[in-house]
């Protein structure tokens, strides 16, 4: 694994971290004196890596202003999904002309109220494996046993006259086990109505992208981020891996 194969670079004396064959090495200390953009081959040693665990390496990144964000762990969604289920579901906002809706209150003390809704196509729910449908008031737990089954889920909340997207905090849309995350300071967030211009084309794919365009979300892409400290004797250089 690359974890294990980093710590043997480090232990190695000398590593060959680039291979452009056809150039001679360059020490790192003419390197740092050179103007970029340039190509070189380098013989150096690897001192340092972060992070230190691989899982931290990937980021959330907004390709519209350049941003960098942690990803949020579960417990944040978590806490999010149960702030929403404080405001009950808006029973006139059920059954429309292109999602049917089921509501239910849980046994438990709490007994919240939940409402999902179906994505329709052509009047008809599609098969579950290309159903698209929204949750209100699920636990992260239930959110969780819906992705096993169905294609795309999307948590939201209910207002007087629609249903909208939680906290930008919060993922705007799940799909298998991939969490999709929208930018805040770039996305606009629309009302959920505007997903039945997707249910009305002749085959809705679902897509993250197109999801995302509709409601007005400018969507974040996981990114794998690195840091290198290179040394060879004659100075030390910072290198960085980026990549989707």
């Amino acid at each position: 694994d690359l974890e294990s194969h980093l710590r043997r670079c480090q232990q190695l004396s000398v590593t060959v971290l680039t291979d452009h064959q056809d150039l001679n090495n360059t020490e790192l200390k003419t390197i740092l004196n050179s103007t970029a953009p340039q190509q070189y081959r380098i013989r150096a040693k690897l001192r340092t890596y972060k992070p230190q665990k691989l899982y931290q390496s990937i980021k959330l990144h907004c390709s519209k202003c350049n941003s960098l964000q942690e990803v949020p762990d579960g417990d944040d969604f978590d806490f999010i999904l149960q702030g929403s289920a404080v405001t009950a579901p808006n029973p006139e906002l059920h059954n429309t002309s292109w999602y049917d809706s089921v509501m239910w209150t849980t046994q438990d003390q709490k007994q919240r109220k939940i409402a999902i809704h179906f994505v329709k196509h052509d009047e008809m729910l599609q098969q579950p494996e290309d159903t698209l449908l929204m949750i209100e008031g699920g636990t992260l737990k239930e959110v969780w046993k819906l992705t096993k089954r169905f294609k795309c889920v999307i948590p939201v909340r209910s207002t007087e006259d629609d249903l909208e997207l939680l906290d930008l905090s919060a993922p705007f849309l799940l799909q298998g086990n991939i969490k999709y995350y929208g930018c805040k300071q770039c996305s606009t967030p629309k009302p959920i109505k505007s997903l039945s211009s997707v249910a009305a084309e002749q085959r809705p794919s679902w897509e993250p992208t197109e999801i995302a365009q509709v409601l007005g979300i400018e969507l974040l892409q996981y990114v794998f981020i690195m840091k290198f400290t290179l040394v060879d004797g004659t100075g030390a250089l910072n290198a960085y891996l980026f990549d989707y």
